[in-house]
């Protein structure tokens, strides 16, 4: 009996150290940015509005989990998702907490939704859309995360260049905008900047990532 106990508490002990990784907010959002792509400690002290030293402290946390991993290159650090599977459970965790708790929608619906003249797309009339050849779809994330990946046929328009592109845009074709996935703002504040330009827009509700999972979904079942 005694034996079984001990294996017990060895192998949980080891699970909480992923459940440990993700008991942070600022946790969650690092490693929902490095879904996107690797990144230095300086650009995600950036884009999460924190100090290096915090960011530090939290990549420490998810490197003790192997939730990460990182390389050198020069004076700096490049840190980056250790195993696909980070990216899934991720996609996972973020499912099951609006399912779980109605106040994840509630939120997203709240600096999201509630701006939209029109519904946003999903993979799956995406899907559909580009294969009828009918909109024009622009990646509004940082031009090295379009660069690490992106969802064929897209084109990079980051969002902080974003009107400096708009004489490139047509006016008599749909305009899908995509960023980090559904709780990214910038494909909204794309859309409403283009619709007050006289575009004919609208945002995608996913991301890459769950464009990756549709597609072997979708290649699976054919």
């Amino acid at each position: 009996m005694q034996y079984t106990r001990d294996f017990k508490d060895a192998i949980y002990g080891q699970f909480a150290r992923i459940g440990k990784s993700l008991s942070s907010p600022r946790r969650l959002e690092i490693l929902e940015l490095l879904s996107q792509g690797p990144k230095t400690v300086e650009m995600l002290a950036k884009e999460t509005s924190m100090s290096i030293a915090n960011v530090s402290q939290h990549l420490q946390t998810l490197l003790e989990a192997r939730m990460v991993r990182f390389h050198k290159k020069g004076t700096y650090a490049i840190y980056e998702l250790s195993n696909p599977k980070v990216s899934k459970l991720l996609l996972l965790f973020q499912d099951m907490s609006e399912d779980l708790l109605a106040e994840v929608k509630q939120i997203r619906d709240e600096f999201l939704a509630n701006q939209d003249e029109m519904e946003p797309l999903t993979i799956h009339e995406l899907h559909s859309r580009l294969q009828a050849d009918d909109i024009v779809l622009i990646d509004v994330r940082p031009r090295e995360e379009y660069e690490y990946e992106h969802i064929p046929g897209a084109i990079s328009v980051p969002i902080s260049e974003i009107e400096q592109h708009l004489s490139t845009l047509p006016y008599d074709r749909q305009i899908v905008s995509y960023c980090r996935g559904k709780y990214c703002v910038y494909a909204k504040q794309a859309v409403e900047l283009l619709r007050s330009h006289g575009f004919k827009a609208v945002r995608l509700n996913d991301g890459v990532r769950e464009w990756k999972e549709f597609q072997d979904k979708f290649l699976n079942s054919h």
